[in-house]
């Protein structure tokens, strides 16, 4: 064959094309390579690596190094290093057949490496959406049975939310929501229906006895009359007679207790409620109270119990009739067995005062009590008795006049206690036989020696008259 053959010169042609198409496909996969690495670099860290055809062997430092940053990119990014080796390895072929066919097959990789799409995440597909989960965990089985019950007493999803008390405060939203979930979304109505039906019977009725009342049985009741005093029979032969028109959980007594609020909010058919005053002027209390008729707030006269009261108290007046009668009895008693008898009183001592512990003699018009101390003695010390750091050092004076009666002055800070009555400071009280004086937690019991008191009293009228 001649060297101008045009054959020949074809095959050549084609030889040298294919060539210069391999060099420069392998010239564009490393660009590939080159722009992909640019790309992504911030995320992988690089992998160092010879510029030689043939690679040395990694030392063990580098195979660490390698492992670890392959599982960092499979954990935490997006697959980055995948779509790059196949497009070193997989893909040459095709590419192979689109650079024979047309010279322009390079532009496509280059602009789909430097632009990525940004690949979605995988999500979890839950089998219910998240409000449904939600309104699980609010809405017990408790509450879809009393939700139920309700909604099939009264009709009106307004009255349920004023009228039921559920486990949690529900909106009236977050109620409708749910009635139109039970009613229209099978997942949710088949888990709330088994979890109803592993609620225990005694659950069940309680639940069922909270149910409202329908219109048709206020209205029923309503008929009662509002002055009629009806007893369990009157409401029991009202269940016996509608059947239908009550729920199967009522009772008479039930009943009667919901008659009872109907009463008492003015619904029965023979009650009315007065109208609001017109006008800016508003209804005060006052005037309310003025406008309630006082002999409808009384109860009915109730005979029984008012005889037995009045026997109780009979009895309880004759009791305390027979304790006061045996007092003098039990007081010559306990002041045999403690000792506090009227003591022996000499003719020099006016009156005494008796304490737990120690008895003071007072043979003087006037003494003083108090707390004693080396700088200053007093005639009585009351820190003989017991403690008296409470007491003042000059804390009372007990005087005698000459009409024969007994005075205390307190000139302390503290209160001066005579029979329970507190005498302050600056002020004075007369003192009784047997009159107990208090001071500061100490007790003690003034004891007047009468013979010689009516005597001096003899003296002194003998006195004046002359």
């Amino acid at each position: 064959m001649q060297a101008g053959d045009p054959v020949v010169g074809a095959s050549v042609g084609v030889s040298g094309i294919r060539s210069r198409s391999e060099d420069e496909e392998s010239l564009g996969v490393k660009d590939v390579k080159r722009t992909a690495t640019q790309a992504f670099g911030g995320g992988v860290p690089k992998r160092r690596s010879s510029s030689r055809s043939i690679k040395r062997k990694k030392f063990d430092d580098e195979l660490v190094e390698s492992s670890l940053v392959k599982s960092s990119s499979r954990v935490k990014g997006p697959p980055v290093i995948e779509p790059i080796r196949c497009l070193g390895s997989e893909p040459l072929s095709i590419e192979k057949k689109k650079v024979t066919k047309s010279g322009t097959a390079l532009t496509p990789p280059l602009a789909m490496v430097l632009n990525p799409s940004p690949l979605p995440k995988r999500v979890k597909k839950s089998k219910q959406p998240l409000h449904m989960t939600k309104d699980l965990g609010r809405w017990k089985p408790t509450d879809d049975l009393l939700l139920i019950n309700a909604v099939l007493q009264t009709s009106d999803l307004t009255s349920v939310h004023l009228g039921v008390k559920f486990s949690c405060r529900f909106t009236l939203r977050e109620i409708i929501e749910r009635w139109y979930a039970l009613l229209y979304d099978p997942v949710i109505s088949k888990l709330a229906w088994q979890a109803m039906r592993q609620l225990h019977p005694e659950a069940i009725a309680a639940i069922q006895s909270k149910a409202l009342f329908s219109q048709g049985e206020q209205a029923l009741l309503a008929k009662i009359g509002s002055t009629s005093q009806p007893k369990m029979d009157v409401f029991q032969e009202l269940l016996s007679k509608h059947p239908g028109v009550f729920h199967s959980s009522r009772t008479p007594k039930s009943l009667m207790v919901h008659w009872q609020l109907l009463k008492q909010y003015y619904l029965l058919d023979d009650q009315s409620v007065q109208p609001l005053p017109k006008g800016d002027q508003v209804l005060n209390f006052s005037d309310a109270e003025q406008m309630v008729d006082d002999v409808k707030l009384k109860d009915s006269r109730d005979e029984v119990l008012e005889h037995e009261l009045m026997i109780s108290d009979r009895h309880q007046k004759r009791e305390i009739r027979q304790l006061e009668q045996e007092l003098p009895r039990w007081q010559v008693l306990v002041d045999s067995i403690t000792g506090m008898s009227m003591p022996d009183f000499d003719n020099q001592t006016l009156a005494a005062l008796r304490g737990r512990m120690v008895r003071y003699l007072m043979r003087s018009r006037e003494i003083t009590l108090g707390r004693a101390t080396k700088d200053k003695q007093i005639d009585v010390d009351l820190s003989l008795e017991g403690p008296a750091w409470k007491i003042s050092r000059k804390q009372g004076i007990i005087k005698l006049k000459n009409n024969g009666d007994f005075f205390i002055a307190n000139e302390g800070r503290r209160p001066i206690y005579i029979d329970g009555r507190p005498v302050l400071s600056g002020n004075k009280w007369k003192l009784n036989n047997n009159s107990v004086v208090e001071i500061a937690g100490l007790r003690f019991v003034f004891l007047i020696n009468l013979e010689l008191i009516s005597l001096i009293k003899a003296e002194a009228a003998k006195m004046t008259q002359q």
